[in-house]
């Protein structure tokens, strides 16, 4: 996974990344003034977004989309499924240019977290969709409901770096392996997105539609095999493939499955194939 940045580490790292743009503007910094952050948002240690099925409605509380291995209280264990757990966590959100904070919205629990099958996590706000909308000017990014495909150009933007990716979906992983943990299905990206520590939980934006198709979670970075920050390929036949400097994201079109009427979960609904807490254990069993 990308490090979740602590405080000290981000600060200096921030502090760099302020020297250096104030001296010459990079190529991201003009390109992220032409992409739309609205709805993304900074956690304290990763990326994340405000998302809404496509079937939700105003009145529903928001929900913010990051990472498992975001979470507070460290990663998720192999075979731990999280679900509706009162949480206090807030966000800032960022403005639709991406230049600036707005404010911050708080959760009141976090609805699910795993790194089992995928990385995700999802936090219930204590605002709707049209109360976020009054009171910043920015809208939720819809959830695509449909798997991405090969070629598709995306965007990876970072609330916590304030900053975007650009490159294309290279293809999908049968299985990605890091240390302990198991991704089935996973999104590679072409090299052009040289994702970095901070921007875990940062949406997958289609660039045609603008939904979020994924989130981003982790990159391969010294070469190593099925390590820490070295995820390897696992193809059908068990096949092992390092792609050095190559980073990846997990799939989230299978989360409107799994949500009704006011945000809530409901990971009995029959199209729901989201990992559950009884069968948790067994799908990182079977890797």
């Amino acid at each position: 996974m990308f490090r979740r940045l602590p405080g000290a580490l981000a600060a200096a790292l921030l502090a760099t990344v302020a020297t250096v743009s104030s001296v010459t503007p990079t190529a991201a910094a003009a390109e992220r003034t032409q992409l739309d952050f609205s709805g993304i948002v900074a956690l304290s240690n990763c990326s994340g977004s405000i998302v809404a099925t496509p079937g939700a409605d105003s009145g529903d509380p928001a929900l913010v989309l990051s990472n498992g291995h975001c979470l507070e209280d460290g990663f998720p264990a192999p075979g731990e499924v999280i679900v509706n757990q009162p949480s206090t966590r807030s966000f800032t959100v960022l403005s639709p240019d991406g230049e600036s904070e707005l404010g911050t919205v708080s959760a009141t629990k976090l609805v699910y977290a795993t790194m089992t099958g995928t990385d995700v996590s999802l936090y219930q706000l204590d605002r709707s969709y049209a109360q976020v909308k009054e009171a910043y000017g920015v809208s939720a990014r819809t959830l695509a409901d449909d798997r991405t495909s090969a070629g598709s150009e995306i965007d990876i933007l970072s609330g916590y770096w304030k900053r975007s990716y650009s490159c294309s979906v290279d293809g999908f992983v049968h299985e990605l392996r890091e240390a302990d943990w198991v991704w089935r299905d996973s999104i590679r990206y072409t090299e052009d997105c040289k994702t970095i520590g901070g921007t875990s939980g940062s949406p997958i934006i289609d660039r045609a539609t603008g939904d979020v198709v994924g989130v981003n979670n982790t990159g391969n970075t010294s070469g190593e095999e099925c390590t820490m920050n070295n995820p390897c390929e696992v193809d059908e036949n068990g096949e092992v493939t390092v792609r050095m400097g190559i980073n990846y994201g997990q799939q989230t079109h299978h989360i409107d499955e799994c949500l009704v009427q006011g945000s809530e979960l409901d990971l009995g609904l029959l199209d729901c194939e989201l990992p559950k807490p009884a069968a948790a254990g067994a799908l990182a069993g079977s890797a």
